[in-house]
């Protein structure tokens, strides 16, 4: 099979299309035909060796696909060989086939497509258990989403609507701001060009964000901090921007604000109940329509390595899937 592989850490343009053996399947996963694989920014800093988790070498990247099983493990009792799913694995999405454990891996609901699928799951996962679990988002309370039209800040603009709350989408562009509207943002600030902490205060009459949702870091942590209200939620999601702020405290004690540590992943592993139940909730919510993915570009395997440095860019507008079988 053919597979978008890492080889050494390092540049994202060192990546390379090779033929490797098909993985085998252990007692409980599946082996999946990857017919969708999303991507995501922790992907682009995986194979550059910057993530917190360093893979054994060589692997192939990707963390979130969707296809057909292919094969079953000896202990695989809940799936059948041709079953449509979609799944989260550590690695290794980024190729025509992929194992998959069975506990991570459910039916793609009726009517949703591969692509949907494969955008699904670590995008709004992440957001559903940031604004629900960590952050405690109440309906009627204001949240402002930081890079909010790529793949994490689009789940966070539609899963905090779901939950109620009015949503303020802050990113760099015109068109960008555009999707946010598209996907049911309230109000939009572009910080390319407006002052963000000024913004937020005007949008809120003075009062500030109840919370902020931020994947970006750099600069425009802070901005965002001091445009919190009295007792708001800062949600550490991560640093797209590529620089982790340094906040100067006295700005959590002046307002009692909090600064709250948002890691999906490790969360599964302590409250794997909890996790089962968002799954359950996000399928609920996509079957109602007030959930929908926005998979805005598609790349062939060979081109997987442009997929992944668009990520890194902060090109992306909404999320980016790589289709192993297409030409």
């Amino acid at each position: 099979m053919k597979a978008l592989m890492c080889e050494a850490f390092g540049p994202i343009e060192t990546l390379q299309v090779r033929e490797v053996p098909s993985p085998v399947p252990g007692p409980k996963q599946l082996l999946i035909q990857v017919m969708s694989a999303g991507v995501n920014f922790p992907d682009a800093l995986m194979v550059q060796g910057r993530y917190q988790v360093r893979p054994p070498l060589p692997f192939a990247p990707g963390a979130e696909i969707a296809g057909v099983v292919k094969a079953l493990g000896a202990d695989v009792k809940n799936f059948a060989l041709g079953d449509r799913v979609m799944a989260l694995v550590s690695t290794g999405g980024f190729a025509q086939e992929c194992v998959a454990d069975a506990a991570r891996t459910l039916p793609l609901p009726q009517g949703m497509d591969f692509d949907t699928g494969a955008a699904l799951m670590l995008t709004y996962c992440t957001s559903l258990h940031a604004l629900k679990d960590v952050g405690a988002l109440r309906p009627g309370e204001t949240l402002v989403v930081l890079g909010a039209a790529g793949g994490v800040g689009v789940s966070a603009i539609e899963v905090g609507k779901a939950m109620g709350a009015r949503v303020i989408a802050a990113a760099s562009s015109e068109d960008k701001l555009a999707l946010c509207r598209q996907v049911g943002a309230d109000e939009t600030i572009n910080y390319s060009t407006e002052n963000l902490k000024d913004r937020i205060n005007e949008l809120t009459g003075g009062k500030g964000a109840d919370m902020v949702y931020d994947p970006v870091g750099g600069s425009y942590t802070e901005q965002a901090l001091r445009a919190i209200a009295w007792r708001g939620k800062l949600l550490v999601i991560g640093f797209a921007a590529g620089d982790i702020p340094k906040i100067p405290l006295n700005l959590a004690l002046l307002k009692e604000r909090q600064i709250l540590g948002v890691y999906w992943g490790d969360s599964t592993k302590h409250d794997p109940a909890g996790h089962q139940a968002n799954l359950r909730q996000l399928e609920a919510w996509f079957v109602e329509g007030r959930i929908r993915p926005v998979v805005s570009e598609r790349f062939p395997l060979e081109r997987g390595r442009e997929a992944i440095a668009l990520i890194a860019n902060r090109g992306a507008k909404g999320k980016i899937v790589v289709v192993p079988g297409a030409g």
